[in-house]
């Protein structure tokens, strides 16, 4: 952790290792996915120790609270030292994992994709050789 008392919202998200690179915590910032203390904002906003920050990784939606700063992208441990996710997060978090998986994406069940050339002809043949056509 730095001697800073405040820096870039999008800097810190990268270095808390929320969003892999800087660029994509801009993009998820200008798409209203992150808030601070209630508010949308914008990347340059500067975020201190003690701000509330609700963003969404995916599907899934957090709130920390910022305890430290950081200027470099360090180890894990490190960067999760910088946050403290609130209890209400993390039971948000539990139940909609959950009910994923109590009703799983249907989207997610579709493994082949189209059919294949060789598919096609063995439903074809299916088809021609069946019992409609008398």
């Amino acid at each position: 952790m730095s001697e800073v008392s405040a820096m870039r919202l999008d800097k810190w998200l990268s270095a808390a290792r929320f969003y892999k690179t800087r660029a994509l915590a801009v993009t998820e910032i200008e798409r209203h996915r992150v808030q601070v203390n209630g508010q949308d904002v914008k990347p340059a906003r500067d975020v201190r120790a003690g701000d509330h920050v609700r963003l969404r990784q995916g599907v899934i939606e957090r709130e920390v609270v910022v305890l430290g700063l950081s200027m470099v992208r360090g180890p894990a441990p490190q960067a999760q030292a910088l946050y403290r996710e609130t209890e209400e997060s993390i039971a948000a978090r539990e139940r909609a994992a959950e009910a994923r998986r109590l009703a799983p994406e249907p989207a997610e069940a579709i493994r082949d994709g189209r059919p294949t050339k060789q598919d096609r002809r063995k439903l074809a043949d299916w088809e021609r050789w069946s019992a409609v056509d008398g």
